[in-house]
């Protein structure tokens, strides 16, 4: 029960830095705008220095292993969820389709789930995590943007290997495995900047919602994307792990970061291709909201 309320107490905070954001957009303080600006300045600052700031650790045997079945776990995660998304959401309205699918392939596991990782389980479930997220960044920018466009298979390829994240994990692994020491001041810099991660993703969450009518917001599809989401395949996952009798602090990082509420890109991508924009925003706030139950729940199993 110990992991249950730390869990939860932490899904409170973040639900209060949501609530901040949705208050400051409510209230005209932080413009539309600025939910652009918010977004550019998380994904290509902070959260890179954040992840690049977990590969803080000495590479030996034992961390080579636990990364590489760190990555074939978080891989067979992901082909689950192809496999979920092609063929569960069939009964869906079309403009509906690729907001189910995109839900299903992609967390919040970037925003919201390093944070959670961090606090809840040190640098060195950062560490794994960070490792965790790259085939749901290679599939956000490869099968996930191709059911909201048809842009070339080159653009998706640039799109995967100038990520942010993915820039900052390979630059992750550079330092840890020349042991590569930085001036103080610049590592306090980077130290800093990935600390604020956690407020900052958490009020453009905030921001987003703030922008759905109240009155739109429940969604009996919403609610079943958010149960596939984050009840069925974090269940199935762990499942799986005690069946192999998996390491216990790579179980609760890959457990927790599949029961993820579904991406803020849902939406931000709908809208800008044509999708339904309505519909995809109903499933981030419900599944956003949910998941202040869900993540503590599943917490309770690890």
């Amino acid at each position: 029960m110990d992991r249950f309320f730390q869990m939860l107490n932490l899904q409170v905070l973040l639900f209060v830095y949501m609530a901040v954001g949705y208050g400051c957009r409510k209230f005209g303080i932080l413009k539309e705008s600025a939910r652009d600006a918010f977004t550019e300045f998380v994904i290509v600052v902070t959260l890179p220095c954040m992840i690049f700031q977990s590969f803080r650790l000495t590479l030996n045997w034992d961390t080579l292993s636990k990364g590489t079945f760190t990555l074939i776990v978080s891989t067979v995660v992901e082909v689950l969820s192809l496999f979920i998304s092609h063929y569960a959401f069939r009964f869906c309205k079309r403009d509906e389709i690729p907001i189910m699918r995109y839900g299903t392939l992609v967390s919040n596991s970037g925003f919201a789930g390093l944070p959670v990782i961090e606090h809840g389980y040190g640098a060195e479930g950062l560490f794994y995590a960070s490792i965790f997220i790259i085939p749901t960044r290679i599939l956000m920018w490869s099968a996930g943007i191709s059911l909201f466009t048809t842009a070339p298979r080159w653009k998706r390829f640039r799109m995967v290997m100038l990520n942010p994240g993915i820039i900052a994990v390979e630059l992750g692994f550079l330092r840890m495995g020349l042991q590569m020491e930085m001036p103080s001041v610049l590592d306090h810099a980077i130290t800093a900047l990935g600390e604020i991660t956690t407020p900052l993703a958490m009020v453009l969450v905030g921001m987003i919602l703030a922008d759905i009518p109240l009155r739109a917001i429940l969604s009996g599809k919403a609610l079943l994307l958010s149960f596939v989401r984050q009840i069925a395949m974090p269940l199935m996952l762990l499942a799986g792990m005690q069946l192999i009798h998996a390491d216990s602090l790579l179980t609760g990082v890959s457990v927790i970061l599949t029961g993820m509420p579904i991406a803020a890109t849902t939406a931000i991508l709908a809208a800008k291709y044509g999708a339904n924009a309505v519909f995809a925003s109903k499933c981030v706030f419900v599944s956003t909201l949910t998941s202040l139950v869900t993540v503590p729940v599943l917490a309770i199993f690890l």
